[in-house]
């Protein structure tokens, strides 16, 4: 059983993963749109979100090419759900989840498909 809580740990211990998760607070999001706003490489927001998935705190579904994440809303790791109130409780006035949920909105603004297709030039910040 350690080794499944050391999983679920691991994967929130990345500042980059608990922006993600903080995201999803929000709702569903697409992959484009969790890259635009963490201005990351979309290689290394995969991995973020591919260990996010393998401790049970994201879900995924496909949509045509799109691929949209969740919050884990099964148990699909027994501790998972713990540690996703711990992260939920926290960081509300954190300014750099404030300025993610900023960006979201902007993001949130330019249709999915010219997102994807443009990536964070698809819409102007004033950072």
């Amino acid at each position: 059983m350690i080794e499944t809580f050391e999983t679920v740990a691991k994967a929130i211990a990345d500042p980059n993963r608990v922006r993600i998760l903080k995201l999803l607070e929000c709702g569903e999001l697409c992959v484009c749109q969790i890259t635009a706003v963490l201005d990351l490489a979309p290689a290394t927001v995969s991995k973020h979100l591919a260990m996010l998935k393998t401790a049970g705190l994201l879900q995924q579904r496909r949509d045509g090419k799109w691929v949209y994440y969740r919050r884990a809303d099964r148990d699909l790791n027994p501790y998972a759900p713990r540690f996703l109130a711990l992260v939920g409780a926290s960081l509300a006035d954190d300014p750099t989840t404030a300025n993610d949920r900023r960006v979201l909105a902007m993001v949130n603004a330019v249709p999915l498909r010219t997102l994807c297709d443009q990536g964070r030039s698809a819409f102007t910040t004033k950072e």
